[in-house]
């Protein structure tokens, strides 16, 4: 999911043009483009607008269709023959399937009719801005390795490797501190140097952040040396990305900071000293984009001198030992509870002397740094770093600036317990044949007979109660068995094929078509099931993130050869990516439930299915309507042209004997 309030701190740096002749529509969108855009350039029509492309860096583009002079349409294709790359959006009230199909080729981002609805408007934004960070990113990455490359073999513990892990390179700082030499390492993977007592799940995380989520993973990894003395790493790994998207290697950033872990562990003994202390964990703010800014020696000089005027500051109120210089940008500093529990101004005190700090700054060298903290206070001594770390992510997460933080460890683990009493409950179900099929009938809207069905998964707890999906899945997807309850669903949706003359819809995800072992189990059905599967439909989400877009087209191309038809699930949603869609070459449209659901009362909702079943029987598509929850809703969809129907109306999701 995207964050917003993170794409907008990144859209405030963009320029936005924006083309409208309406003035009244113009102050109305403007008010909604001012949250992500610092500056706006205007646009009186399409000529102005496209003199106006030429004449200024322009990182993305909104238009109107319909205006004088030159209109949206033609202005979009002179800036794509200028720039393909560049996002472009149409917020129009024109809905005919001309406009529709050619906005399409043009290769525009989004396209929303008006009136503008504004969560869809706020969506559709976070999308394109977040992809068009994505991808500014990755040319970033490329331009800047060579000229980091040099900088960094000569302050950091370097390595790169292939796809797979195996050494490629590793500069002379590695086999100073690991002891082996560039033969010994070269063709080896980084287990030859990994302590043994490393957690599995730093590995699993950190693959799975740089190979799946194609991100930037940070983490300290314990190491062995040659001659087995242990050593601590501050560690970057990055995938290195072609303007594809596609993973070339991975290149890997460490420091030493074997001496720096001493004051993590002085802190813990400290507390432990304490009957009862009171911890003031601190992090500096925005610290990650300090580390962007300054190179690594820099960076360790100005929490140096922060450490001081830490120690400097909070001395004026309290009696402490030290400040401990934990890394990362994190501070803490442990007070007796004794000595302060009659202070009912204790906690004012603390935000003011916060306060204070956000208004000194440090100086040495040529530096000039302003020091701002977050801060996380706890004061009960059970779980209290663990807590204090909690508060800070926490802290982070709410964009605020201070936390009491007690019990919060507690109260994770509380959490924790509940999913792992969940995951108990889904290895049981899986064990015992408790993940069960429900079958939702899907009706022809001209015979108003039944010709398909959706395959639902449901689970039959202990107490042999009924749970959806929305219940259990996302915790089996962190326990590992979400590929399991795939298989059982899939097993169970061929098997009903031989006693049912209807089409079968089978929900796939991403993460279903893109683990291989799925891949094979799918064809290993369909080939056994031959006969039937031109009854199989495969239902894949419209917006589903996906790592391997070409994986997915082979896929489609693949099982369309046993006769499987392709369904888009909840289309419409803010008319995402039409590109896509037109590369998947789908046989069926699923229109997004929101839009059926709202469709009594909303032109808007009603405008957008009349466009999508123009544009549906222009390209020779099916569609189908979800959520009909009455005649009425059933009456509107039929006579706009939609072939088929699901809902309650119809149907509940039930056992197909």
């Amino acid at each position: 999911m995207i964050d917003i309030e993170e794409t907008i701190k990144y859209s405030k740096d963009l320029t936005l043009l924006y083309v409208e002749d309406n003035q009244d529509a113009k102050e109305m969108t403007s008010m909604i483009l001012e949250d992500f855009f610092d500056t706006i350039i205007f646009g009186e029509d399409g000529e102005d607008g496209f003199q106006k492309f030429q004449e200024n860096h322009i990182d993305l583009v909104i238009t109107d269709i319909n205006m004088p002079k030159m209109n949206g349409i033609e202005m979009c294709k002179k800036i794509r023959a200028i720039n393909n790359d560049i996002p472009l959006i149409i917020l129009s009230a024109h809905n005919e399937d001309n406009f529709f199909i050619q906005s399409i080729h043009i290769g525009i981002n989004g396209y929303i009719l008006k009136p503008i609805d504004i969560n869809q408007l706020t969506n559709l934004l976070s999308r394109v801005i977040n992809n068009y960070k994505n991808a500014q990113e990755a040319k970033e990455n490329l331009h800047l390795l060579e000229e980091y490359k040099e900088a960094a073999n000569q302050s950091s513990i370097v390595s790169k490797t292939d796809q797979k892990g195996i050494i490629t390179y590793i500069n002379d700082e590695f086999c100073k501190i690991s002891g082996y030499s560039r033969e010994e390492l070269i063709g080896k993977n980084h287990n030859i140097v990994r302590h043994p007592d490393n957690p599995k799940s730093i590995f699993e995380n950190m693959w799975h952040t740089i190979k799946d989520k194609k991100k930037i993973w940070k983490g300290v990894v314990r190491n062995r040396a040659k001659n087995g003395k242990s050593y601590y790493v501050d560690s970057l790994v990055m995938p290195i990305i072609d303007l594809q998207g596609n993973i070339l290697e991975y290149i890997s950033l460490r420091h030493d900071i074997t001496e720096i872990m001493h004051p993590s562990k002085q802190l813990l003994n400290a507390i432990k000293n304490f009957t009862k202390p009171i911890l003031i964990y601190m992090k500096l703010e925005k610290y990650d984009m300090l580390e962007d800014f300054y190179d690594n020696d820099t960076v360790q000089a100005i929490e140096d001198h922060v450490t001081l005027h830490l120690y400097k500051r909070f001395s004026e109120l309290f009696e402490f030992e030290k400040i401990y210089q934990l890394g990362n940008g994190e501070f803490a500093l442990l007070i007796d509870y004794e000595k302060y529990y009659n202070d009912i101004d204790l906690i004012k005190k603390i935000k003011n002397m916060q306060k204070t700090i956000k208004e000194d700054s440090i100086s040495f060298k040529n530096i000039e740094y302003d020091i701002s903290v977050i801060i996380s206070l706890v004061y009960e001594k059970e779980k209290i770093l663990e807590s204090a770390k909690l508060g800070i992510k926490k802290i982070l997460q709410t964009k605020k600036d201070f936390l009491i933080a007690n019990n919060l460890a507690t109260i994770e683990q509380q959490k924790a317990k509940k999913n792992m009493q969940m995951i108990a409950t889904i290895k049981n179900a899986i064990n015992s044949s408790k993940i069960i099929s429900y079958f939702q009938p899907i009706i022809d809207n001209k015979t108003q007979e039944v010709v398909k069905y959706e395959s639902l998964v449901r689970l039959i707890d202990e107490n042999n109660k009924i749970l959806s999906p929305f219940v259990f899945l996302d915790v089996a997807k962190k326990g590992n068995y979400y590929l399991k309850i795939t298989n059982i669903v899939l097993e169970h949706s061929f098997k009903i094929l031989q006693n049912c003359k209807s089409d079968i819809s089978i929900n796939l995800s991403a993460l279903d078509i893109e683990q291989k072992s799925m891949r094979k189990k799918i064809f290993a059905l369909l080939n056994e099931h031959q006969e039937y599967a031109h009854r199989i439909v495969f239902e894949l989400l419209e917006d589903e993130a996906i790592s391997d877009f070409e994986l997915i087209k082979d896929f489609i191309v693949e099982v369309k050869k046993y006769g499987v038809k392709i369904a888009i699930d909840d289309f419409g949603a803010g008319y995402s990516n039409y590109e896509r869609l037109l590369q998947y070459q789908p046989d069926i449209l699923k229109i997004d439930g929101c839009l059926i659901r709202d469709i009594e009362t909303s032109s808007y909702s009603l405008s957008v299915v009349k466009s999508i079943v123009t544009f549906a029987k222009e390209q020779n598509l099916q569609t189908i309507a979800e959520f009909i929850e009455n005649e009425s809703i059933f009456n509107i969809v039929r006579d706009l042209g939609v072939d088929y129907s699901q809902g309650y109306y119809f149907g509940k999701p039930g056992p197909l004997e």
